[in-house]
């Protein structure tokens, strides 16, 4: 599957589907390789929302960033896909992921071994789509929202790749460095197109605060050097510059350009704004 170098990954939430079919649209009109959108808490259910954005549009590859494997058993999850792939070839892109601890012990699941559930869950899911009476072609792929060493392998063995959200770019290079070489490497790069620090910090740690209650998150970030003086207050100065791109548009093309640079294959970009709740799910 073609994703191109950069796509845009968009959270749609409350927005009405007259506008997220619109967004889907413009999206394609512009170029960009591919339409990644999250999964939260409340959203349209992750599969019905592909849907609609292929049906929204003409030949633009739309990716899951991510669906939760906690909300969705393996077989379901894998018939999704195989339809979603059946009924547009070559344009739908499955991300997994295991989520996070606070997001899922309300659904009664034990989250003691997320590598282990991860594992599991893909063998159930091929074993799924061996005994389907439908098939893709091509077959879609699957990704994981992998951050840490061992997801990141798991990715590299069982998967085509991984797609790391809320890391700065010296992730990417050892991300890049785990997967080793025939594997998609697809960040998400978050970005404020705002020159003002002030402002442009103030927007990236509203979107933040979420994301650094996430222990997978945080956890992710101390084995890169952060500490818990990066974490208080919304996140420090160096840790809003490290997972926030801001200013013009060409200081932000010069970030995206550095994961490239640093190993990635594709940038999904997210944009930012002061007055757009950006709470995800994955």
């Amino acid at each position: 599957m073609d994703i191109g170098r950069v796509g845009v990954w968009q959270l749609f939430g409350r927005a009405p589907l007259p506008a997220v079919r619109q967004a889907a649209t413009v999206i394609e009109r512009l170029g960009y390789g591919a339409l990644w959108f999250g999964e939260s808490s409340g959203s349209r259910e992750v599969f019905t929302s592909a849907a609609i954005l292929l049906a929204a549009t003409e030949s633009l590859p739309v990716a899951t960033g991510i669906a939760n494997l906690w909300v969705r058993d393996a077989t379901t999850m894998a018939a999704g896909a195989e339809a979603l792939g059946e009924a547009y070839p070559g344009r739908f892109l499955l991300g997994v992921g295991v989520s996070h601890k606070p997001q899922v012990g309300g659904r009664g699941h034990d989250y003691a071994n997320p590598l282990a559930a991860t594992a599991g869950y893909l063998s159930a899911m091929e074993t799924a789509r061996e005994n389907l009476e439908f098939h893709a072609d091509p077959p879609v792929p699957t990704v994981l929202a992998a951050l840490r060493p061992r997801m990141l392998e798991l990715a590299r063995e069982r998967t085509a790749g991984a797609h790391p959200y809320f890391v700065p770019v010296e992730h990417t290079a050892l991300a890049r460095a785990a997967l080793g070489s025939g594997r998609l490497l697809a960040p998400e790069q978050a970005v404020v197109l705002e020159t003002d620090p002030a402002t442009a910090r103030a927007t990236a740690r509203a979107h933040m605060s979420f994301y650094l209650g996430l222990p997978n998150y945080v956890n992710n970030l101390r084995g890169l050097g952060f500490g818990d003086d990066d974490f208080a207050g919304g996140g420090s100065d160096r840790l809003v510059d490290a997972i926030v791109a801001w200013g013009d548009a060409e200081t932000v093309a010069a970030r995206v350009r550095a994961h490239l640079d640093a190993g990635a294959d594709h940038v999904a970009v997210q944009a930012l704004s002061a007055d757009l709740a950006q709470v995800s799910g994955q």
